[in-house]
């Protein structure tokens, strides 16, 4: 139990934890605004605005920074981890989204032309995220890890 405990203590976990959860809730409700419709799965899922992988990463990088400093090489390595993840989101994995989009279209359109392709399920769309989806999670991410670090 003494490593639960300390575990949900950490400051660097509780800020990456705390920053992927509002980004999600607030993902949630930007989806809701917009669309009008509640969509649990924007709780949980992947894509949308504000990227919470960004914020995580960028939460926990700013925990990092504030506990270590920028010049150790725990701060080099999440800002690597970061980097790393931030890129992904807007490179692989926002193509695979575009790319799940066009193939869910195509297999509509071959239903219509009564092709059908007995698909069980339509493919995840909401996979990666645009550059400005990406930077407001970092935005919301840092402010999060450096407000856990000074009132923690």
């Amino acid at each position: 139990m003494n490593f639960l405990q300390e575990m949900f203590s950490n400051t660097l976990i509780i800020s990456a934890l705390s920053a992927w959860f509002a980004a999600q809730l607030l993902k949630t409700i930007i989806y809701l605004f917009i669309t009008k419709k509640f969509v649990l799965e924007r709780l949980i899922g992947s894509g949308g605005m504000p990227s919470s992988h960004s914020a995580s990463v960028c939460g926990l990088l700013a925990a990092v920074g504030f506990e270590y400093g920028a010049t150790g090489f725990e701060f080099a390595i999440a800002i690597v981890f970061a980097l790393i993840v931030m890129h992904d989101a807007m490179g692989v994995r926002r193509e695979t989204g575009n790319q799940s989009r066009i193939i869910n279209e195509m297999i509509e359109l071959l239903d219509k032309l009564g092709q059908n392709l007995s698909v069980e399920e339509k493919l995840k769309e909401f996979v990666g995220h645009t550059p400005s989806q990406v930077l407001a999670g970092a935005i919301l991410g840092t402010g999060i890890g450096l407000l856990i670090c000074i009132t923690g």
